[in-house]
């Protein structure tokens, strides 16, 4: 049978245009032994996938040029070669920006569909969630009491890191790009939000944080990060996440050097990756699923239809178009 798909046309100078994925039409092999035929229901568009785009070496092989984009993606099985995936079964993996797909069975993941929506397993449930609980709860180890600032936190991981720092008792404070996501962090139970597109951001945090911060959970850097580095407490922690301010950059960034301000408060910085902890992976859906069906957790995505969309919904991604977790609806 024949799939649409959507290559990596080119790389990108800067940030990202149309012009960077091209669409065609290809032959899909029918399923072997141990594999099944995938009908794509939701794909993910995340902000990691600026650097695949490019060629730079990094913690992930990046996308070729010429050959399809792939990610995160909830598809239904239409045909099985395989005895633990019937048709009909719903499953999560890292699979082409296709329409269809074949894929070894081992490389999936069955989703529970009736625990939650499927697509909450790209988002709450899935890579963005277990983004939060690993970062917050492992490396910042926030305690009752203390402050917690969260940047990007209108975004897929940031709304899930606030309440997940408000459950075990912090304070918590978060940055978002408008007055409407401002509006729904404080729906959320965050403390404080900051709209840093209009706010003075030093003055705000400030005012914001009298006490100073315990821990930052970074997910964009620059501005926002130079800032809160002028109000760590003594022993703070941080959570280096991401850094969607300088992805699109052509040249290193030029800012504050913060390293003597981590060594006069003893802070201890943290970059990781989620993989990191993929053998405890299980472990943290088990434990986000259950506050989700307690009512503690509350999600938002923002769902784009239609399978010729997915490039523009991953480019709003750098316009800040979205509010929690970017998907393309697909079938």
């Amino acid at each position: 049978m024949q799939t649409n798909t959507i290559l990596l046309a080119s790389r990108p100078q800067g940030e990202p245009t149309a012009a960077q994925f091209q669409f065609e039409t290809r032959e899909l092999p029918a399923p072997t032994a141990g594999e099944v035929l995938l009908k794509t229901r939701y794909v993910s568009v995340d902000p990691y996938m600026r650097g695949r785009m490019s060629a730079a070496k990094s913690y992930v092989a990046p996308f070729e040029v010429g050959q399809p984009i792939a990610g995160g993606v909830v598809a239904e099985v239409v045909e099985s070669q395989a005895e633990n995936l019937p048709v009909g079964s719903i499953v999560v993996g890292n699979l082409p920006w296709q329409e269809y797909s074949v894929a070894p069975a081992a490389s999936l993941n069955h989703v529970p569909a009736d625990q939650a929506p499927i697509s909450y397993f790209l988002g709450l449930l899935g890579m963005p969630g277990l983004t939060a609980y690993f970062g917050l709860l492992d490396i910042c180890q926030p305690k009752p009491g203390e402050t917690v600032v969260v940047s990007g936190a209108a975004g897929a991981v940031g709304m899930v890191v606030g309440q997940l720092a408000k459950i075990v008792g912090a304070r918590v404070i978060g940055t978002a790009g408008s007055d409407e996501k401002v509006a729904y962090l404080k729906q959320l139970g965050f403390d404080e939000a900051i709209n840093y597109k209009t706010a003075d951001i030093p003055a705000a945090l400030a005012a914001a944080a009298p006490n100073g911060v315990d821990c930052y959970f970074d997910n964009v850097g620059g501005a926002i990060t130079d800032a809160v580095y002028d109000l760590l407490n003594k022993h703070a922690r941080i959570a280096l996440c991401g850094q969607i301010s300088t992805y699109n950059n052509t040249e290193a960034p030029v800012g504050p050097r913060p390293e003597s301000k981590l060594l006069k408060t003893s802070t201890k910085l943290q970059g990781f990756i989620v993989s990191d902890y993929l053998p405890q992976w299980p472990e943290g859906v088990r434990q986000l699923t259950e506050w989700y069906g307690q009512g503690k957790l509350q999600f938002e995505e923002t769902i784009t239809e239609g399978f010729e969309q997915i490039p523009a919904a991953f480019l709003g991604l750098f316009k800040g178009d979205n509010t929690g977790k970017a998907i393309v609806k697909v079938a």
